[in-house]
């Protein structure tokens, strides 16, 4: 399979920007219409499952000619159960069929045979003997580094051997995250060591457009670290959540790219799936046709970012 960050550069390219619209499906949030069905149901579990896969599509149909990829949370369909991890996996397959690529926002990290399991349940496939069972829904996910190397390595081997990728948490977007990520050690904050691991663990999965398999989570809040990042991990794609509902702008995240505006997918969930709930799309679109709002917010983002990055 062609290489990860070939493929998603290559969408960015295509459609003109770097938005990645996160899918974060949550009950109190959902548009009417679909609430409605949950309170009418004999099963509201299971109505509530297929009220997130329902609203996730209703997204992806909206976002799908302004946005590169969808980054599902899997910890908003995993509460509820089988039926909601179903609904992820049948959203992650929508959105692939829509020309999307799908980021599962899973944080996973741990080691040994766990971590191999990880791997192969998002990335990679599972077989029986010879025979597959099934393979990975996602093109690329978020892992946690704090383990070491044990915990990345069948992440990696899984990108090299399917053409995925992943996205190493190294600096995130809330405020807490100073007190670990930013301690000192050995003259330099820890988020910078994980830096240069990621630009080492990368190093040998670089694509024909420069970039690695290996990217970074690195928060769209800190603007003024980007520059630094960008520096200590020249090849890694960047996976910029904060834009939106947190606060950062599509300025802030300049020092992400590089001159072609390319390097960094700008990650914005709530500012866009639940734009219906905001001015001025509330007073302006009815309920029932929500997924209008969505799509406006996603337009909106999208224009913005085109100016800022030449794009």
């Amino acid at each position: 399979m062609e290489h990860f960050a070939d493929r998603i550069l290559e969408a960015v390219r295509a459609k003109r920007t770097p938005l990645v619209v996160g899918l974060d499906p949550r009950l109190d949030q959902l548009p009417k219409p679909l609430f409605e069905r949950i309170s009418a149901s004999s099963d509201p579990l299971s109505a509530s499952a297929q009220a997130f896969e329902d609203f996730s599509k209703g997204v992806i149909e909206a976002i799908a000619d302004c946005a590169a990829a969808v980054k599902p949370q899997s910890a908003f369909f995993e509460m509820l159960g089988a039926r909601g991890v179903e609904a992820f996996e049948k959203t992650c397959d929508f959105a692939r069929s829509r020309g999307l690529l799908v980021i599962g926002d899973v944080k996973r990290g741990d080691i040994g045979t766990t971590c191999e399991a990880y791997a192969d349940a998002y990335l990679g496939e599972v077989l029986a003997g010879k025979t597959r069972l099934r393979s990975g829904v996602c093109d690329a996910i978020t892992v946690n580094p704090y383990l070491g190397y044990d915990g990345i390595k069948p992440f990696i081997k899984n990108c090299r051997g399917h053409g995925k990728g992943i996205f190493v948490l190294v600096k995130t977007s809330n405020p807490s995250s100073a007190d670990f990520q930013d301690l000192k050690a050995a003259g330099a904050p820890l988020f910078e060591h994980v830096a240069r691991a990621v630009d080492a663990w990368g190093a040998e999965g670089v694509g024909a457009s420069g970039y690695s398999d290996v990217g970074a989570v690195v928060g769209a809040t800190w603007p003024g670290l980007l520059t630094r990042m960008r520096e200590l991990m020249p090849k890694a794609l960047f996976l910029l959540p904060g834009v939106g509902a947190q606060g950062a702008t599509a300025e802030d995240v300049a020092g992400a790219f590089d001159s072609n505006g390319l390097g960094g997918l700008v990650a914005v969930s709530r500012h866009v799936i639940f734009a219906y709930e905001r001015e001025p799309f509330k007073s302006q679109i009815p309920a029932q046709r929500w997924t209008e709002a969505v799509a406006r917010a996603a337009r909106e983002i999208t224009d913005n970012l085109r100016k800022v990055l030449g794009l």
